[in-house]
């Protein structure tokens, strides 16, 4: 029966001792945590103050969480300080003695069991000696050892039995204290815990807390404001037409802005990756000043890409491509070429490069130059009903040499009153009489013949070095028109003004562009790669020739050519230059000085005095103070 009992102490002290090694794990778990929350409220402190020393993109509102960051940063270094006295009370009331249970109690009952069980053996092993012993009297000493030995291992057996019995009878009262004295050990500590935080809080936390959760809901309130905003935005979107995302939809009549002196989006620029092949890459374009500048995908800022002062710009044909257009440098050298997505910004991205090349954003009102500029068409349709006023500015520079007329007084000018007596109403404008090298070639099989490595005829040849003048200019071919009288310069600007009219007014931007040689006996055309003469004219038949008097770089001329029937036909021809067009006129009058002076040795000799010559005896046109003076007027540009 005693046995039968132990066995069932023994079960329950084996399943009092697993319980008691879980709840300590539980208990060292809580007084961990505890302790992590010392650390994290420790960290957690340090960043809010390190939200100071962060460099935000946009800081909208940061002084204010700054401030409010700061004084949460505080209030978190108190409460760590009470986390951390609750950590050591956990340690000291809850770990500490679910410990001291297991270690004292439980091992001491492990420890009697073991002794009990070594005394029981012994007893065990005495007894069966006692019963070995043999029935002769010669062994009554040898019983007497033996049976001392089996009163000695009871007496041991009883001993160890009632210590290990009374272990087992004092765990059954031991474990209900050590079950109820941790979790007491534990709630005081929570419960002193939350007295000290409400103690130092509650009071002066209260105002702050709401303030801080005004805050955060005004916030609140602007953020739902905002994100209503963009519902509403994005239901606009999707309630759009189609064409709103469609490339040049409005093709047909697009709203075109040619007020620009800046602009900006994306182009498709062409690269060369061969002799023949070519390569397009879509990158964001935008102006700044007077250059053109490129930003690639995920670069931090534009680059340089063309200097557009005095460069001119034109429609261009480009690999079947449309909206394509061409930046040439004030050299003549071709530049970029680029391609639109639609026509409106195809047209507002030449109108703002010319703008720009005109050097208008240097005014101290760039848009209401740009808007005077573009005018031009709006002032092309009003006739002009006397030219006596604008013949009182002319320029004296600009003043047309006539070797027929060699005089031009201003009472002859002023005798032609209506501009329909100079050019007839309805003429039309010829905007591509320049032809393309090749197609001048088809056009003229068995005439002039250009070589193929680029070099003229030997009678070009043979024309150039008999000439005594020689200058070459950049120009580009803007249109020309019948006129119906050369008596007067005033012929060409009304020619200028219709020309540039037309263009405006038809969105024509495409320009040729050539070389014009002058010399002593003719104009050529020649086309810059070809080196083909595209048009010759003879000095002779040049009657008229005159710049533009604001916009300097216009230059025009009349040709008379007289019929084989008699007739006769008078032409203008309207250019732009890269240089002065005052240049030009200069080296057409000397040319046609020259051809008066060829018929007069003398008045040959006197000309070639006062004109400097060149080393191989040539007139040399441009000297030093000319090109001073280019230098000194070139930033100014023409407002037509």
């Amino acid at each position: 029966k005693t046995r039968s009992l132990l066995s069932v102490f023994e079960e329950d002290a084996g399943t009092l001792t697993e319980y008691t090694n879980q709840l300590l794990q539980a208990m060292q778990r809580v007084y961990g945590a505890q302790n992590e929350m010392c650390l994290a409220t420790q960290q957690l402190s340090k960043q809010l103050l390190a939200y100071e020393k962060q460099h935000f993109a946009l800081g909208k509102g940061d002084e204010e969480v700054i401030s409010t960051l700061h004084y949460f940063s505080k209030v978190v270094d108190e409460l760590n300080i009470l986390h951390s006295e609750l950590a050591k009370q956990l340690a000291d009331t809850m770990v500490l003695p679910i410990i001291q249970f297991r270690e004292k109690d439980l091992t001491e009952v492990s420890t009697l069991k073991d002794l009990f069980g070594l005394a029981s053996n012994e007893h065990d092993v005495s007894m069966a000696k006692y019963s070995r012993l043999p029935k002769r009297k010669e062994n009554e000493k040898l019983k007497a050892e033996v049976a001392k030995e089996v009163a000695n291992a009871r007496r041991k057996q009883h001993l160890s039995s009632l210590q290990y019995y009374c272990a087992l009878n004092a765990l059954q009262y031991r474990k209900r204290v050590a079950m109820m004295e941790p979790m007491l050990g534990y709630t005081r500590g929570q419960i002193n815990f939350f007295k000290k935080g409400a103690e130092m809080f509650s009071k002066r936390m209260d105002s702050f807390l709401s303030s801080v959760s005004d805050m955060v809901q005004s916030i609140q309130g602007e953020l739902d404001a905002e994100a209503e905003k963009m519902r509403i935005s994005q239901q606009d979107l999707i309630a759009v037409n189609e064409s709103v995302y469609t490339p040049d939809s409005d093709v047909t009549s697009p709203a075109i802005n040619r007020n620009l002196i800046q602009k900006a989006g994306y182009l498709n620029l062409r690269n060369k990756t061969g002799l023949v092949t070519t390569t397009w890459e879509r990158l964001y374009f935008f102006t700044q000043g007077g250059n053109l500048m490129c930003q690639p995908r995920g670069a931090v800022a534009g680059g340089l890409i063309q200097d557009l002062d005095n460069c001119s710009v034109m429609a261009v044909d480009c690999e079947d491509r449309r909206y394509c257009f061409q930046i040439t440098t004030p050299t003549g050298k071709a530049g970029i070429t680029l391609q639109a997505e639609s026509k409106k910004e195809y047209e507002e991205w030449i109108c703002a490069i010319n703008n720009i090349s005109r050097q208008i954003y240097l005014t101290d009102n760039p848009e209401a130059a740009a808007i005077k500029l573009n005018q031009t068409a709006l002032q092309a349709v009003t006739p002009i009903t006397s030219l006596a006023k604008n013949q009182e500015v002319q320029h004296p520079s600009q003043t047309v040499k006539n070797t027929e007329n060699d005089k031009i007084t201003p009472s002859e000018s002023t005798g032609i009153q209506d501009s329909t007596q100079l050019i007839a109403p309805g003429t039309p404008i010829q905007f591509d009489i320049v032809l393309p090298a090749m197609e001048f070639l088809d056009q003229n099989k068995g005439g002039r013949r250009a070589n193929p490595f680029g070099e003229s005829e030997d009678s070009s040849k043979d024309e150039e070095e008999d000439s005594l003048l020689q200058q070459m200019f950049v120009v580009r071919f803007l249109g020309s028109m019948a006129v119906q009288s050369d008596e007067t310069c005033m012929v060409i600007y009304e020619a200028m003004r219709q020309v540039l009219a037309a263009r405006a007014i038809h969105n024509i931007f495409r320009m040729t562009e050539s070389h014009l040689m002058v010399t002593s006996k003719n104009l050529r055309l020649i086309d810059p790669q070809t080196q083909v003469t595209r048009a010759s004219f003879e000095l002779a038949t040049v009657t008229q020739f005159a710049a533009h008097q604001e916009n300097r770089r216009l230059i025009g001329f009349v040709i008379h050519l007289s019929e084989t029937l008699g007739e006769e036909s008078m032409s203008a021809y309207v250019f732009e230059s890269n240089t002065e067009g005052e240049k030009i006129c200069y080296a057409i009058s000397l040319g046609k000085e020259i051809i008066e002076a060829q018929k007069d040795p003398e008045a040959l000799a006197q000309l070639m005095k006062s004109v400097p010559l060149t080393n191989d005896g040539k007139f040399m046109l441009l000297n030093d103070m000319s090109e001073e003076d280019g230098t000194m007027h070139g930033g100014e540009e023409s407002e037509a």
